[in-house]
């Protein structure tokens, strides 16, 4: 292993190019310490539980945390929203859905309009945010020296700076991200979320540090040796799970059709149409836990109007339903919403025709299935039971954090590097940098970093 590791900074361009990888994520963790300078404090942790975890499963996938107040307040959060929506667009509306088809070109103008549409959010995002978790007196988190004159409330002109500054943060993290695609190694916004998740390792294990007991785990909710035991074979059962999905095809055999020119003969060969197992990705967790925190802060909200009344009653019920407490209901409503949204992003992402017409004009086939619609047929029925297998899987892992926590009677914060979004994302970006490091070494005629 160390020899390989010296192979790769041993080529000079390799070396560069994850020197400069690592230059700018730590430029990323120095803005992450900068707060903003009407703001006197962070928001720490609050008395309700349920705004607690919305604030930790946002920062799992925005590089950030809502509770930091910071220039990088918002994370790559809003980009990540803005390509999304022209993912959705792209099948739904025909003029994005030409541009994707007209290679580079499109790309480049949809990445345009991509960038165009993050500012509108963080703008958007952030004067929502300032107005209903930084401003309100309750939170006591405004500097007094930036109140209006005569009142208790954030001056409108500071409060334009501070949309400004967020939004600069997060259009900077999305030029961070762009710079390591061009120049350094890895996905750059893939790697600027599994850097903010990664961070969060160290406060985890500082609490669970503080949790431990020599005895065996009770009812005190201190964690003894027998729970260490168990948590560490879950720990290492939920990677090679997750390891196993993240890799798993569906590999289907083609054959090309032979050409004959002059005396010889060409194609023929038989290959084979990798369709991966989990297509969706992470998608369908994001898209689930964030419905179901909605209401549940919703139904919150509005009891505290109403707090005494039947009605206020009926509200605080409902809130406790979504509020991810681990109950039956939530867990079913939960599992049930992983499934609808892997086949929709599925849907969406995995076109067979557009496939099975590749094919045809490449002249490649399925054997025993013509080219065409029977071919199309064929590969969204393979898609469709493959799809279940890894909304299954999504199920399992997205689960398993809320009976850790619930069960093991580990904090929320330790439980989620047991599965859910957070892993995944740190699995298949660790995964895809390994691999774009083993392009450069292959290229070179040195062994891959998983070769023996």
């Amino acid at each position: 292993m160390w020899e390989k590791l010296r192979v790769i900074f041993a080529i000079p361009e390799l070396r560069q190019k994850i020197v400069l990888t690592l230059l700018l994520l730590a430029v990323y963790r120095v803005g992450y310490m900068i707060g903003l300078p009407m703001v006197n404090k962070n928001l720490g942790n609050s008395s309700d539980r349920q705004f607690d975890q919305f604030f930790e499963k946002v920062s799992l996938f925005s590089a950030t945390d809502l509770r930091d107040v910071t220039i990088f307040g918002l994370g790559i959060m809003p980009y990540i929203s803005a390509s999304i929506v022209f993912q959705l667009l792209g099948s739904v509306w025909k003029p994005i859905e030409q541009l994707r088809k007209e290679g580079q070109t499109g790309m480049r103008k949809i990445n345009e309009y991509t960038r165009y549409l993050t500012v509108f959010l963080c703008i958007l995002q952030s004067w929502i945010y300032l107005r209903a978790v930084i401003m309100p007196p309750e939170m006591n988190l405004i500097d007094p020296q930036f109140y209006a004159e005569g009142t208790q409330t954030l001056h409108f002109g500071w409060q334009l700076v501070a949309v400004a500054i967020m939004t600069c943060g997060t259009v900077f993290l999305m030029w961070l991200g762009e710079q390591i695609d061009e120049y350094g190694i890895g996905n750059g916004i893939s790697l600027l979320i599994m850097a903010g998740i990664l961070a969060q390792m160290p406060k985890a294990l500082l609490d669970l540090r503080d949790n431990m007991t020599t005895e065996l785990s009770g009812s005190s909710g201190e964690i003894g040796p027998d729970t260490l035991i168990v948590l560490a074979a879950l720990f290492v059962s939920v990677v090679f799970g997750v390891v196993f999905i993240t890799l798993g095809q569906r590999r289907i055999p083609t054959q090309s059709a032979k050409h004959v020119r002059g005396r010889r003969v060409y194609g023929g060969t038989k290959q084979f149409l990798p369709l991966r197992i989990n297509q969706a990705g992470v998608m369908p967790i994001i898209f689930a836990s964030s419905l179901l925190m909605l209401p549940g802060l919703l139904f919150q909200v509005l009891s505290s109007y109403v707090p005494d009344t039947s009605l206020g009653m009926f509200f605080t019920a409902l809130s406790n339903i979504f509020n991810g407490n681990g109950s039956l209901s939530y867990l079913i409503m939960y599992v049930l919403l992983i499934f609808f949204f892997c086949y929709f992003w599925t849907s969406i992402t995995f076109n067979p025709k557009e496939m099975s017409e590749n094919l045809k004009d490449y002249g490649t086939f399925i054997p025993g299935y013509r080219p065409g619609k029977r071919t199309a047929d064929y590969l969204e029925k393979v898609m469709v039971r493959i799809t279940y297998v890894g909304a299954a899987f999504l199920a399992v892992v997205a689960i398993v954090p809320i009976l850790v926590n619930q069960q093991l009677g580990v904090s929320f914060a330790v439980a989620n590097f047991y599965g859910g979004t957070g892993l995944l994302i740190a699995v298949s970006v660790a995964f895809d940098l390994i691999q774009k490091i083993d392009n450069h070494l292959l290229m070179r005629n040195y062994r891959g970093l998983l070769e023996s």
